[in-house]
């Protein structure tokens, strides 16, 4: 099959922004805009990378799935060693990336489409997404169809309402058209031509899906990790394209499609091999039960880097460092690129704000963390909230709370949260819920109540739920938290009834034990309690409450560390391995404990830097030696 593409073929100059020199200004409706300068110097930026755009893009994608395609009027080809071309490229666009942020700088109007019938008969001729054309163009491309019968016209549109496609509309073999639902519902699209068409022509592409003839594959596109929707629309139409071209069936197309943009990167499309090898893959829940076996491999840990906005502030504020966008980026960029963390860490749980910010090298974290081999997380719940100011939609109507006892929100919007994580490289999530012992005067609970425990682990076990279908592990962490006065025996009691009623709502949830990490406290005395707890108790009791509450098949429990100083916790931990084996693999995901000797020795200077990454590692050598002495 031979494929002649008619489009333009751009240069895309990809430029990673410093946001920590350049000029970002905020409107009044939250929007960055970038201050620009006639001036080259006054931008700073992490990296340039540059691309070929538009009908290259195209031609690439044909090109690894092993059909013989061609750019009219370029020289260009696509081979294992990247694009060859003699053809000048003419026009470019700037993408321009900060944090979160992107912009297109483009130009106005983009170089007329030329042209050149072609001297033999190709099986398919594509008007590509990129190409600008004029009349003279469209008369042109219709000419050679009235003497090439046999060649089938696939057309790529942006605007259904344009008067000089109707001529290629009528005639052509199928139909790439953006936004399609949305164009649809609008009162003039009815007396466009494209409306006039049988369904069966056109396929639909958007952000979120791609449709064809009643079917739909769900896909994101919004990526900014080096593939724009510049490129993605591109990728999609081609392959799909591509696919059907090679008999594959449309369930097949899109879902390789799909594959094809969520797996590609600004230089690289994939093969049709490579493809078809990830469609063939494993599926969904073999994948999640490999994640979290690998997240809890000792004696490596997981690193909870997820401080709220709230809880970083306080942090700052003991040691008076500025709480501001940079010295937040800057001090979870001196931990991750501490210099073989990997061989400490499995996985690095992130806030929602670091998991867009930018290592140093001008990779983003995720990409970052990634290309170490340690696994990235989120913390995706959006805080607590008290009973006495909000109710939980599935809140259990028994009405036996304290005002003063929290639920944890954050499940409204959590699928398409959970849908960007997966596409931004995320692949573990993670949700607290806190619970706090207190006591009258005759040593009865007054919290938790039954209450606050049961809609909390009913909010978890919903969590979870949408975690694995996202494709992400959930970490569920019920927290009894140690700021209070209470025994250990109070605390293992509380501890022991959470996770009865824990693993009850997981199992009615029918989530996958297997793709699932407990995230939970130490059973020890109150923080407040006149008697604290030896670390030989501490391991002894804690052992003795997960063996019995806690089912075989988890894959792994991970302790928090909960406000315990760091040689404490370590001290701790180390009893509690001891007082193994257990059932399930046991690690840490601990926070302060790793961190804030670091954060001391920080200080908010950045000339710290070396001495921060010291201390850290301190940290992380002390509890991954503990599997060692076991």
């Amino acid at each position: 099959m031979n494929i002649l593409i008619v489009g333009n073929i751009l240069n895309d100059v990809y430029l990673n922004l410093d946001p920590r020199t350049e000029r970002l200004e905020t409107d009044k409706h939250g929007v960055k805009w970038l201050n620009l300068s006639f001036d080259a110097s006054e931008h700073h930026f992490f990296s340039k990378n540059n691309s070929l755009g538009g009908a290259a893009v195209t031609l690439e994608v044909l090109t690894k799935l092993g059909l013989n395609a061609a750019v009219n009027n370029f020289d260009l080809h696509f081979t294992e060693d990247g694009p060859t071309f003699t053809t000048p490229i003419e026009t470019s666009r700037y993408i321009l990336i900060s944090n979160e942020n992107i912009c297109y700088l483009a130009p106005s109007t983009f170089k007329n489409t030329s042209f050149t019938i072609p001297t033999t008969e190709y099986d398919y001729l594509y008007i590509d997404r990129s190409a600008s054309l004029n009349q003279s163009t469209v008369n042109s491309i219709n000419s050679y169809l009235d003497t090439s019968p046999n060649t089938k016209l696939v057309l790529y549109i942006r605007n259904p309402h344009e008067p000089r496609l109707s001529p290629l509309l009528a005639r052509a073999d199928l139909i790439f058209c953006e936004n399609l639902s949305e164009l649809s519902s609008a009162l003039s699209f009815k007396n466009s031509p494209l409306a006039k068409l049988a369904p069966s022509k056109i396929v639909d592409i958007s952000e979120n899906h791609l449709t064809y003839n009643q079917i739909t594959e769900k896909i994101s596109i919004n990526r900014i990790d080096m593939l724009t929707h510049l490129s993605a629309y591109s990728i999609s139409s081609a392959t799909i394209l591509g696919a059907f071209i090679l008999g594959f069936s449309v369930e097949e197309s899109l879902k390789f499609a799909r594959i094809n943009v969520e797996q590609s990167k600004l230089d690289s499309v994939l093969s049709l091999d490579h493809i078809q090898n990830i469609a063939k893959a494993p599926n969904q829940k073999d994948d999640l039960e490999l994640i979290a076996s690998n997240l809890v491999l000792n004696p490596k840990g997981i690193l909870a880097a997820d401080e709220s906005g709230g809880s970083i502030h306080k942090k700052f504020e003991e040691l008076n460092i500025e709480d501001t966008y940079n010295n937040r980026r800057d001090y979870r960029n001196i931990f991750f690129t501490t210099p073989e963390i990997e061989n400490y860490v499995n996985g690095i749980i992130l806030f929602d704000e670091t998991a867009r910010q930018f290592a140093d090298n001008g990779q983003n974290f995720v990409d970052y963390l990634t290309a170490k081999r340690i696994i990235p997380g989120i913390k995706v719940d959006q805080g607590l909230e008290k009973f006495g100011d909000s109710i939980p939609t599935n809140y259990i109507p028994n009405h036996d709370y304290i005002p003063t006892e929290t639920w944890t929100k954050g499940l409204n919007g959590l699928d398409k949260r959970l849908a960007d994580y997966y596409q931004m490289g995320l692949r573990f999530a993670k949700w607290r819920a806190a619970f706090e012992i207190h006591l009258d005067d005759q040593n009865n609970y007054l919290t938790p109540t039954d209450t606050a425990i049961e809609t909390n682990c009913r909010i978890l076990s919903q969590y979870a739920s949408k975690c694995q279908k996202a494709g992400l592990v959930p970490i569920v962490e019920p927290e009894v938290v140690y700021d209070g006065n209470y025994s250990i025996e109070q605390n293992a009691e509380t501890t022991a009834k959470i996770l009865d009623c824990l693993f009850t709502n997981l199992e009615q949830a029918q989530i996958d034990l297997r793709a699932c990490i407990l995230k939970v406290n130490m059973v020890l005395a109150g923080k407040q309690f006149i008697t604290q707890s030896s670390p030989e108790e501490v391991g002894h009791k804690t052992a003795e409450v997960l063996k019995n509450h806690i089912p075989n098949n988890l894959a792994g429990v991970v302790f928090l560390s909960g406000g315990q100083t760091p040689e404490q916790t370590t001290d701790n931990f180390k009893e509690i391995v001891k007082n193994g084996p257990y059932a399930w693999p046991v690690t840490f995901s601990f926070a302060r404990a790793l961190q804030a000797p670091a954060l001391n020795a920080w200080a908010g200077d950045n000339q710290n830097a070396e001495k921060v990454r010291q201390a850290f590692l301190d940290r992380l050598i002390a509890n991954t030696s503990v599997f060692s002495t076991e």
